[in-house]
């Protein structure tokens, strides 16, 4: 049973590394759009990638079950801890720099229902330089997709004890 809950702690890490890596691998290509492609850009990733970041809150809490499930001795209960470690520290990257970017790339879309709410969160970001703000969330999300990418290799190494 717990090795089941592994499996499925560790197919939630591999959603929420996939989303982040898909981010951070566009990071070439986009660094060469002008400001207007780039903000309309930007509108592409609402809602789908909104609604697969349920999967990093999701693989953070059935790591901490998980984590809970295991004997407190023993290498597979410390690849957990440092899977659940990881991930949190993509999860606060996301926080406090992509999160307030994304309120300003989305001041200007209609948001409605907890879409609205949740990218209301926080504010958004003060709007002075594009290019600054558009390297916060590029580079953001590299940071997160290597915080996912580690988090998925300890989940993983763990599940070999």
């Amino acid at each position: 049973m717990v090795k089941a809950f592994h499996i499925f702690a560790l197919l939630l890490v591999a959603v929420a590394m996939a989303l982040s890596l898909a981010h951070a691998l566009e990071l070439p290509g986009k660094m060469r759009l002008s400001k207007e492609t780039y903000l309309s850009v930007q509108e592409i990733y609402y809602p789908g990638f909104t609604y697969g970041g349920f999967s990093e809150i999701g693989g953070i809490l059935a790591l901490a079950v998980l984590l809970f499930l295991l004997p407190f001795v023993g290498a597979r209960f410390w690849w957990v801890a440092v899977s659940l470690a990881l991930l949190s520290m993509s999860h606060l990257t996301y926080w406090l720099f992509t999160h307030p970017v994304n309120g300003f790339w989305l001041k200007d879309m209609n948001l409605s229902g907890l879409g609205g709410v949740f990218f209301s969160t926080f504010g958004a970001a003060d709007a002075a330089d594009w290019t600054r703000l558009r390297d916060i969330w590029e580079y953001s999300h590299v940071a997160r997709a290597c915080f996912a990418m580690l988090s998925f290799i300890a989940a993983a190494t763990a599940l070999s004890f």
